[in-house]
């Protein structure tokens, strides 16, 4: 079945492609929004017939005490219940900023484990890398059962940065966007960063500038946003097939739905085939989601493109 514009559903190459992809990050900008509004509203995505979509909740590890004050009447306190999943922000890798943000996650994950408490966990951090040698110490404290991801400036060559991730429980994050024109990088870049990513095994997260799903202009910052379809279809591509950095560009920047084809068995570009069976391993390996302020805006869109029913 393929999509069209009389059709309201989500295709099985699609739903693999979206499943638990947008981790909600409402704190940041450009929503801004105080965290008990961050708290409730996850509640009531964690509920709704969207949560396929929904992935972790962002929180600074500093503001873990006031999410438990905020959440502690939302939380699953049933011993059956999934747990919230959080993804916690780091400053860095100084030990000043990492040590105390170990110990505060892991008293976190040792409270919220009993439904007496509300149960969620902190499963993944994210802090930012300036060298190869940062990231190396970072892993030689990060516990076992804490997956981080480095955010990595993919105005540089990121080769030797991702090198450093090798071999370890470990992934990468990219910066796609923000509130000025300075905060997006360049199509090359963010090509590059995917294919090296993809050459060397590495999973990666994006962050900030995802909100729709199409590459499009927003007058707004002024600047160019990369859209989250693009994304991580050239995320599965690049692991999946020989496409080059060039077409990986082309296809980060194509602005019309109707060069995708989405059915039940693959999603295709050109002549590029994607099937359903292996964009789910590609998304549960190596392109992993991205973090948005809006869990609305992507759904809303995707209403709007007939790609959701």
């Amino acid at each position: 079945m393929q999509i069209n514009s009389d059709t309201k559903t989500t295709t099985g190459a699609l739903r693999a492609l979206l499943a638990n992809l947008i981790d909600y990050a409402g704190l940041f900008p450009p929503a801004a929004l105080q965290l008990p509004d961050v708290v409730r509203n996850y509640a009531q995505y964690f509920e709704h017939s969207d949560a396929w979509m929904l992935a972790r909740l962002i929180i600074p590890t500093s503001k873990l005490d006031e999410f438990e004050r905020a959440a502690r009447d939302l939380l699953p306190n049933d011993d059956d219940s999934e747990p919230w999943c959080i993804s916690a922000l780091i400053k860095s890798t100084a030990p000043a900023d990492l040590d105390p943000a170990i110990e505060c996650i892991q008293a976190f994950n040792m409270k919220h484990a009993s439904s007496d408490n509300g149960l969620a966990v902190v499963e993944t951090i994210e802090l930012k890398a300036e060298s190869a040698s940062q990231i190396d110490h970072a892993l030689d404290i990060i516990p076992d059962e804490v997956f981080p991801f480095f955010e990595i400036a993919s105005d540089a060559d990121p080769r030797g940065m991702i090198a450093a991730l090798t071999g370890s429980e470990a992934g990468a994050k990219v910066r796609t966007g923000g509130v000025t024109p300075d905060l997006y990088p360049s199509t090359k870049n963010v090509a590059r960063f995917i294919q090296t990513c993809a050459a060397a095994n590495i999973p990666f997260k994006a962050t900030a500038g995802l909100h729709h799903p199409l590459y499009h202009r927003n007058e707004a910052v002024p600047a160019d946003e990369f859209g989250f379809l693009n994304m991580f279809i050239a995320a599965c591509a690049a692991k999946l097939t020989d496409i080059h950095t060039a077409q990986i560009g082309e296809l980060l920047t194509e602005t019309t739905i109707d060069a995708f084809t989405f059915t039940d068995e693959a999603i295709t570009w050109r002549d590029i085939t994607l099937p359903a069976d292996a964009v789910d391993d590609c998304r549960n390996t190596f392109a992993v989601s991205f973090g948005s302020c809006s869990f609305d805006e992507p759904r809303e869109d995707l209403r709007r493109l007939n790609l959701l029913s």
